[in-house]
């Protein structure tokens, strides 16, 4: 097995912040091993969204028995995505999830590089079929459409707004103009503030909560009063603030409500994208590729998108609101109704 780098190594146990008894790492060349990493988008695997939903779904993957080891590297620095990479797979990982479309190019390349590693792309839509790259990717129109629904129904001052990550982040995109077109669906005339945090770069956009807090903020000082949050930590600051001051909130990515307590008592439902079966999903298929006995789904793999539970507000959403709810679900999944939205901005 290839020796690790020193410094990646550092970067890695770093990354890791694992107790003193954690069992040493296995050769993950060996055959028998089976072994899986997840690199991070610039972040933290605790964000209570997207890297914790596809790191959620790896383990899942070790509780399932399919892999034997697993581990990851949160991304300090954009700059850092080729070497965090590099590290699982100089150790011989079968698998390398990686999370975001930023870290798409270096996926792709670091495929190139080890043709003989499975590579799963979270978010990272595949232009050109790669033979051992998945891009996991999902309707986030669709689910922004649903909850920019709800809020439409739910509003008492025909004012709701979108506090999101860049828009130069395709998924990211389509959550917020998702939204905007749900709740005109609803009611043409509603004023719907969706608001990006483009004016940084992509290291800041999903890891700025008090942004987020201060853009939810002015929204409900302008009328708001139901706000939704997509866009990792940036999400979560704008959902949590919001909570605070007592106007519904939709999260994104995951059922929020289990994630973050704070705002639970007023949180709506959530955009969410099943990202951890997602991922598990593509694992197993990449253990079944490995062993024979199956075909990695190489290209863009589609996953699942919808809305989350009503949960503390069930009394709140009136029973009209919930038909209608299901009812566009219904017509969206059947391609009676779509959304309308451009996959990247135009």
């Amino acid at each position: 097995m290839k020796k690790l780098y020193p410094v990646i190594a550092a970067l890695v146990m770093a990354a890791m912040s694992v107790p003193a008894c954690t069992p040493k790492t296995p050769d993950c060349s060996l055959p028998e091993v089976f072994c899986v990493g997840l690199v991070t988008d610039v972040g933290t695997i605790d964000d209570k969204s997207f890297n914790q939903s596809a790191w959620e779904g790896v383990r899942q993957s070790e509780t399932d028995g399919v892999a034997g080891w697993v581990e990851f590297i949160e991304t300090a620095d954009a700059k850092d995505y080729d070497g965090n990479i590099a590290a699982f797979a100089d150790a011989g990982y079968d698998v390398i999830v990686t999370v975001g479309s930023a870290l798409g190019d270096a996926t792709r390349a670091a495929a190139a590089a080890y043709p003989n590693t499975y590579f799963i792309g979270v978010d990272q839509f595949q232009a050109d079929t790669i033979a051992n790259v998945a891009g996991l990717n999902f309707p986030e129109g669709r689910a922004g459409f649903l909850v920019g629904a709800l809020a439409a129904m739910m509003t008492a001052t025909d004012k709701i707004g979108a506090v999101c990550g860049t828009d130069a982040d395709p998924s990211t995109w389509r959550y917020g103009e998702g939204y905007r077109a749900g709740a005109q669906y609803i009611n043409p005339d509603i004023e719907v503030f969706v608001v990006y945090h483009s004016d940084v770069g992509f290291d800041q956009a999903f890891a700025d909560p008090e942004w987020g807090a201060a853009t939810a903020d002015s929204m409900i000082d302008n009328g708001a009063d139901v706000i939704f949050g997509a866009g990792g930590k940036t999400g979560s600051g704008a959902v949590t603030a919001a909570a605070q001051r007592g106007v519904y909130v939709i999260g994104a990515n995951t059922d929020q409500y289990y994630s973050l307590p704070n705002a639970a008592p007023m949180l709506l439902s959530s955009a969410i994208k099943l990202i951890s079966p997602g991922v598990a999903e593509l694992i197993l298929a990449a253990g079944d590729a490995q062993s024979g006995a199956g075909i990695f789904p190489a290209g863009n793999f589609m996953g699942d998108a919808g809305y989350a539970p009503y949960h503390d507000l069930e009394d709140r959403v009136p029973d009209d609101v919930r038909t209608r709810m299901a009812g566009i679900s219904s017509m969206l999944l059947n391609g009676e109704l779509t959304p309308d939205v451009s996959p990247f901005k135009p």
